[in-house]
């Protein structure tokens, strides 16, 4: 019998099992619908539908590094016990192994691509693991950098809660450049720069802060022909707290970032530029359902 479109469709909506999950089913079953669902509640495909409306804001970050290639994955689950499953963590592992491996920019590129030794695709594999866990998963984002001519240097903290990875663009293959990058990379997981350099923080956002800076000056009772000499030096405090290459070092906070990077390209005869740096921390942004019981229980009375 021939497996249409239509019927792979129906089945799906039937269970919420993956498209191929959902074909093959039916290739099993001669095509028949009813039987295509008992084969994937059998398999514990069907199951992974009822758990999509579920938050999952845990999980971990991965990051894989080759050389001048680098890839930074999230991968959310429902609770912390599950992203500390042996299970889980190499199922991320692999996803961070695709994502190293493949020139991909986003999500939807990367679970189109075979998970390895599966015979499966990324998105198949999360739908089979969502059933065989028992808990939704989502991959959330992932960040692909390529130095080209340089490195590229990861640290993760806290078994996957912050993953950074950083590009150092230098043409010295010196190990201290690695190991900079190491250092730079722990830095920002501590710190967590919201810009790379003082040109990178939009010009509206300066203004702000100098609006905000002029305001409290003034109504502190400063001499306004001084107030614009305060905002120079808290505008520069300001790029100190939130960019990068300004940030005082966290393994010397004597030194800028940005000072440390070219001391060591000084020391090398060279030029090495920091790039860029990706920072993801797990969770972040996601809305998660707080459950007030006592709320409930008072509702259910009036």
């Amino acid at each position: 019998m021939s497996i249409t479109a239509a019927m792979v469709s129906e089945l799906r909506k039937k269970t919420g099992a993956g498209m191929m999950d959902c074909k093959k089913a039916l290739i099993e079953t001669g095509g028949n619908i009813e039987e295509g669902v008992d084969f994937l509640r059998k398999k514990g495909l069907s199951a992974a539908a009822k758990k999509s409306d579920r938050v999952a804001a845990e999980g971990m970050v991965v990051a894989a590094v080759e050389g001048a290639v680098g890839a930074l994955v999230e991968v959310n689950a429902e609770t912390d016990f599950v992203a500390k499953n042996d299970d889980f963590k190499a199922f991320v592992a692999g996803i961070g192994a695709v994502a190293l491996a493949n020139e991909v920019a986003d999500v939807d590129a990367l679970k189109t691509l075979p998970y390895p030794e599966t015979g499966r695709t990324v998105a198949e594999e999360l739908t089979h693991q969502i059933a065989t866990i028992g808990e939704n998963m989502d991959i959330r984002r992932l960040k692909r950098s390529d130095a080209g001519q340089g490195t590229v240097a990861s640290y993760v903290h806290g078994e996957g809660k912050i993953g950074v990875l950083v590009e150092l663009q230098t043409a010295s293959t010196d190990e201290r450049v690695a190991a900079l990058g190491k250092q730079i990379a722990m830095h920002v997981a501590a710190a967590a720069p919201q810009y790379l350099s003082r040109n990178d923080v939009p010009s509206a956002v300066v203004d702000k802060e100098k609006e905000i800076m002029r305001v409290k000056a003034i109504e502190s009772g400063k001499p306004e022909n001084i107030v614009e000499k305060i905002i120079v030096g808290q505008i520069n405090k300001y790029f100190g707290e939130v960019c990068l290459l300004d940030q005082a070092f966290v393994i010397d906070p004597d030194q800028k970032v940005g000072k440390v990077v070219e001391a060591l390209a000084k020391e090398l005869g060279g030029e090495i530029k920091l790039n860029s740096y990706t920072r993801f921390q797990l969770g972040e942004g996601v809305e998660k359902k707080g459950d007030d019981f006592a709320a409930e229980v008072a509702a259910l009375s009036n």
